[in-house]
């Protein structure tokens, strides 16, 4: 057990000043993060590049800070999370900070998809874990709170950065960010406490009883490595995350194609923001009430039924109907996570076990966009891309099925 970090508050049940600090870096992170589809047209139009050549690095800095994830969720269990997290905000700053500079290619290799990938690696497991293991009876309803803020910073920075790269360019537009960002993160990660027991507290602000004893249980990654659970888990998020990033790097230049203008292609990544809100506050209640693999199940549907409506797509309205569907399923999917794992294997190692899943079934991910942009510089068209990821969304859909099959007959 560490040492009670001083001047910490313990008067008052801590947890929700974790949920806002969550909040915060996870706005930040991810608001810089789901931006880069803004600055993509900006670079292909002043650097010369192809499409393909400026998602490249984008798929291998999904690749790194995916499979960087265990390390960090293991880091976050031994060390807590302020430490990590104040690390990644230089990282991020750096590395996004320098991207401003580019003027080749594999320079955005090393600057996004190297530093900045190092320090995205520390936000999205070391938070929500760090929240889930703060609360028990609540813990759907706080995760769903803290990583709303994933969605608000997907809502509202892209149009935002579309507005200042009119005015400023894409790179005074991406240093100026990256910089506050970094900034920013760092002083919100004072206020990241790795769990109750540190000060003297327990989940949900409860007295003693027995889920405080659930702090020193749990299963680690080495024990549940090859149980059913966790291999179905991992199934369904491989196949869902394979194509999570497609939206987000390709929907601005989707819209331009289909003749809409730079603003309405920001403004289909602020739709997937509205989704994304709407889909983690609704699934972190739902998930409390119903369970989290019924939960799941809908998200699972929602998500192929999105990536079904962008395929089809000929105007602003059914593209920005699909955007919304496919934050919903997006938003909630990464929400359920990191409850159902510490309902299935206990919150002991919950940042580890989370860190696991993300880099092995989040690491595929990086191929995603780096396919879509291949599939449109072949074909002329995103149209086969968002098709097949209706099809790789339609078998998690089956995958969760044949979950909640197995864990019923388990319970009876």
């Amino acid at each position: 057990m560490s040492v009670i970090e001083p001047g910490l508050p313990r008067e008052k049940f801590y947890g929700w000043t974790v949920v806002a600090a969550a909040f915060s870096v996870l706005f930040l992170a991810y608001g810089l993060q789901f931006s880069y589809g803004v600055f993509v047209l900006g670079m292909t139009a002043d650097l010369g590049w192809s499409r393909a050549d400026t998602v490249l690095p984008y798929s291998i800095y999904v690749f790194l800070y995916s499979v960087l994830s265990a390390v960090t969720g293991r880091a976050t269990d031994r060390f807590g999370p302020s430490v990590v997290i104040r690390i990644g905000a230089v990282l991020i700053g750096a590395g996004w900070g320098l991207s401003a500079l580019v003027t080749q290619p594999w320079h955005l290799s090393v600057t996004l998809g190297v530093i900045a990938a190092l320090g995205m690696s520390v936000a999205w497991v070391p938070c929500n874990a760090t929240v889930a293991r703060w609360f028990t009876r609540r813990r759907g309803t706080a995760v769903a709170i803290a990583s709303t803020g994933g969605s608000l910073g997907n809502l509202l920075v892209p149009a935002l950065c579309a507005v200042l790269v009119s005015q400023w360019g894409w790179r005074l537009t991406l240093g100026a960010l990256a910089m506050v960002t970094a900034l920013c993160i760092f002083f919100a990660a004072r206020y990241l406490v790795r769990d109750p027991e540190m000060l003297g507290q327990w989940p949900d602000g409860e007295v003693p009883s027995a889920a405080s004893a659930e702090v020193v249980s749990g299963y680690t990654v080495r024990e549940i490595l090859w149980t059913e659970p966790f291999l179905f888990i991992i199934g369904i998020y491989l196949l869902t995350w394979l194509v999570i990033f497609v939206p987000f790097v390709h929907a601005p230049a989707y819209a331009q194609d289909l003749g809409l203008s730079s603003l309405m292609g920001a403004s289909v990544l602020s739709a997937i923001g509205v989704g994304g809100v709407l889909g983690r506050l609704a699934s972190g209640v739902v998930s409390d009430a119903l369970g989290r693999i019924p939960t799941l199940l809908v998200v699972c549907g929602m998500q192929a039924l999105s990536f079904g409506l962008f395929a089809v797509a000929q105007e602003a309205s059914a593209l920005l109907i699909a955007a919304v569907i496919f934050g919903m399923s997006y938003g909630g999917g990464v929400t359920v996570l990191p409850p159902l794992c510490s309902d299935l294997f206990g919150r002991a190692h919950v940042a580890s076990v989370v860190g696991a899943i993300f880099a092995i079934a989040g690491a595929p991910a990086a191929a995603g966009p780096y396919l879509a942009g291949w599939l449109y510089d072949t074909t002329g068209s995103y149209e086969s891309a968002f098709i097949y990821a209706a099809g790789l969304n339609a078998l998690a859909l089956l995958l969760t099925v044949l979950l909640a099959w197995r864990t019923s007959a388990r319970e009876k």
